[in-house]
């Protein structure tokens, strides 16, 4: 399939499902107030990235509900490409999610997701959403845990974007509530031999290695050596560090208090492609990286609090600057 007559293809393209995000300000046991947003890891890093300027896509399944109207609404008004999304007509219904503050920052997330929408994404509403000149198929470790049919379509996808040449980016990103680790290793190291950039924390290494045990020097060795061009260990506060077979190079955090940690690894995937994108060094596009992340520890919800390009040289201002 070729992008519409004059219409530049996506730099990334990224598939999964983006649910309705219900956010209590208290225990959701003594009532009050929620407030409704979306949320979703691959739609908060297509977010992230259109908000740094780059064109990207975003494909999946939504109900035909009002939750559904939504969730493409909203990626719609953050200019993210919802052109291959498909409306389920088939009565599944969009997933919902709850979140709730229990301790400082520790927050507490529900997730009613069996039998959506989303988890009923195929090979089908996938594969045409990738394109000629595309750069860069982003995907995450949570999107085959859905189904059969969700793991065929990332497998499938990440298979026809390196036979295009299409750089394949895959975040481990695991959710216990969603799967074992057992049944992650499993689906997941097949696709590393479809991967270029693997990003993972530093307790996610262990689900794509063929052996267990390895320290994280071994680990990312093993990795390297099955064909993956770059590893990337998020370790949260203390920064992160990028593995190529030509060496490691460390980027400490931004420091900033952080108010909600949910969607950090996203705005640093986010800022990391963006600056793989734009042709930045490794030490460049790890700066990125923490910066967007420091946006998302800084402020309440998964992607609202995501900077514009323009935005990024905010936390290299002396604290009470005002910008008039």
């Amino acid at each position: 399939m070729t992008a519409p007559a004059g219409q530049a293809p996506p730099e990334v393209v990224t598939f999964g499902e983006t649910m309705a995000a219900l956010r209590a300000h208290g225990a959701l046991r003594l009532g009050g107030s929620l407030g409704l947003s979306v949320a979703g890891a691959e739609s908060n890093v297509a977010i992230g990235l259109a908000r740094l300027g780059h064109r990207v896509r975003w494909a999946g399944r939504v109900g035909a509900d009002e939750l559904g109207t939504l969730v493409l609404r909203t990626l719609r008004a953050e200019g993210v490409d919802i052109g291959h999304a498909v409306t389920d007509d088939t009565g599944r219904p969009t997933g919902l999610l709850l979140t709730e503050p229990r301790l400082g920052t520790l927050t507490r997330v529900s997730y009613y997701r069996a039998g959506s929408a989303g988890s009923a994404v195929s090979p089908a509403d996938v594969l045409p959403a990738l394109v000629p000149g595309s750069r860069i198929l982003h995907l995450t470790g949570i999107t085959p845990a859905l189904s059969p049919s969700a793991a065929d379509a990332v497998l499938a996808a990440a298979t026809a974007a390196r036979d295009a040449g299409i750089t394949v980016c895959l975040d481990v990103n695991h959710r216990s509530r969603l799967w074992t680790a057992d049944r992650a290793r499993t689906a997941l190291r097949p696709l590393l031999a479809r991967t270029d950039l693997l990003i993972a924390s530093e307790d996610e290494l262990p689900l794509v290695l063929e052996r267990l045990g390895a320290d994280e020097s071994e680990a990312v060795r093993g990795i390297l050596a099955e064909g993956v061009g770059e590893v990337v260990v998020k370790r949260g506060a203390r920064g992160a560090t990028s593995f190529t077979v030509d060496g490691a190079a460390d980027c400490p955090a931004r420091q900033v208090d952080a108010v909600d940690l949910v969607g950090a690894g996203d705005a640093f995937v986010a800022g990391y492609l963006s600056g793989l994108l734009t042709g930045a060094d490794v030490p460049a596009r790890l700066h990125r990286a923490v910066t967007t992340a420091a946006f998302a520890v800084a402020t309440r919800g998964d992607w609202e609090g995501l900077p514009t390009r323009d935005e990024l040289g905010l936390f290299d201002q002396p604290d009470g600057t005002t910008i008039r």
